[in-house]
């Protein structure tokens, strides 16, 4: 076992197209936890006739004081991005004019009425919600 294994606690990974989503808990030498997630995406550098793959890689580093805002504001996102509704400004959206601007643009979609709707399955845990619960 190497020295980067040793600090590996949790990994789990997601294949998207040409796409692989890898997320890890790891431990620094201090003993902190943290997430590493990393984009792995699958590119031809070759030519047709003679292919010749490499794979460009993205990481981001999130820290256990950045985990509460990091993962209510990507959840807020990705349920903007299903619902096309624009969620409101929260507290912190003085810090951040740009995203004001894009919530402000956004066209809103009109919900369906809610009343006698089916009782509805219980959710998947999410990744996000995982690593909460470990920390």
């Amino acid at each position: 076992m190497n020295e980067t294994d040793k600090d590996l606690i949790f990994s789990e990974s997601v294949k998207a197209g040409k796409r692989i989503y890898y997320f890890d808990v790891k431990q620094s030498r201090n003993g902190d936890r943290y997430v590493a997630i990393t984009e792995s995406k699958k590119i031809n550098e070759g030519t047709f006739e003679n292919p010749r793959f490499v794979f460009e890689k993205h990481k981001l580093f999130l820290y256990k004081e950045d985990y509460e805002k990091f993962v209510e504001t990507l959840l807020k996102t990705v349920e903007a991005a299903k619902s096309g509704v624009a969620p409101a400004p929260s507290a912190d959206a003085a810090e951040a004019p740009a995203a004001q601007e894009t919530v402000a643009d956004a066209q809103p979609v009109e919900a369906a009425p809610q009343a006698d709707a089916p009782a509805e399955k219980p959710e998947k845990k999410s990744f996000l919600d995982k690593v909460k619960d470990i920390f």
